[in-house]
């Protein structure tokens, strides 16, 4: 797809977003639009820059990805005949490593992180908050490239996830719940999932006996899942370190 596909495919991806928001402004609230010049000059500075940063990852990280995940697994780099799962330890790190820095450089959580410091005066701070949740997603994606290797089930992993993370709900202060569920939302947006996809049919596509189909996808489930426990456990670690200052 040509950069003038994109453009005209991404307008189109925006626009309803528009014509929701003005629909309501001028059809339900009757209301006059506000700044209209500074509105439609916006709306072109976010038709252009998604449009430039989708292209950017389709031509680079995406393709990245599925290299990274092909060499690491190559038996050439393992250097291994007879491959087990521990001779994959480079593809966890990796991984790991890679859900870390997508999630760090994650504008929708930067934007959370932001509100959150902003709503509970101070007591989440934005950077702490980035980390906690940087850390799920490298613990996540790590496990879900030990479960593509070895082949287990996705639903063994998921239903264990969740158990844990009912249990933390039930222990967790409850104006950080809603917080620590949608952390695990919005780490899954424009940077990691390019990757953290790319990463997961790359390991697929090149580990015999693993279809990409069913072992490629879930990778972004644990992207998902893992976040929610560390930011839990990081507002139940604040509050216990505080508590015992006290």
């Amino acid at each position: 797809m040509s950069i003038v596909d994109n453009f005209i495919s991404m307008f189109w991806n925006v626009a309803p977003i528009v014509m929701v928001l003005l629909g309501f402004q001028i059809i339900i609230l009757k209301q006059k639009i506000p700044h209209l010049k500074k509105i439609i000059i916006g709306f072109i500075l976010v038709w252009i820059g998604l449009t430039l940063f989708i292209v950017g990852l389709e031509k680079v990280l995406f393709p990245l990805g599925k290299l990274m995940a092909n060499q690491l697994t190559s038996s050439n780099f393992i250097g291994s005949d007879a491959l087990s799962w521990s001779d994959y330890y480079w593809v966890y790190i990796f991984a790991a490593s890679i859900g870390f820095a997508t999630t760090i450089a994650e504008p929708s959580l930067l934007s959370v992180a932001i509100k959150a410091n902003q709503v509970s005066g101070g007591f989440i701070k934005v950077w702490p908050l980035r980390i906690a949740v940087a850390i799920g997603v490298a613990v996540g994606i790590a496990i879900g490239s030990f479960r593509i290797v070895t082949g287990l089930p996705l639903h063994y992993f998921i239903i264990a996830g969740y158990i844990v993370v009912l249990i933390q709900t039930y222990f967790a202060p409850k104006n950080i719940i809603a917080l620590a569920y949608d952390s695990g939302g919005v780490t899954t947006s424009t940077v990691t999932v390019p990757l953290v996809a790319a990463l997961g049919l790359g390991l697929a596509s090149t580990i015999d006996g693993r279809s990409t189909l069913i072992d490629g996808f879930g990778l972004i489930a644990f992207a998902s899942l893992f976040p929610i426990m560390s930011v839990m456990a990081y507002v139940q670690i604040i509050k216990f370190l505080k508590q015992d200052k006290k």
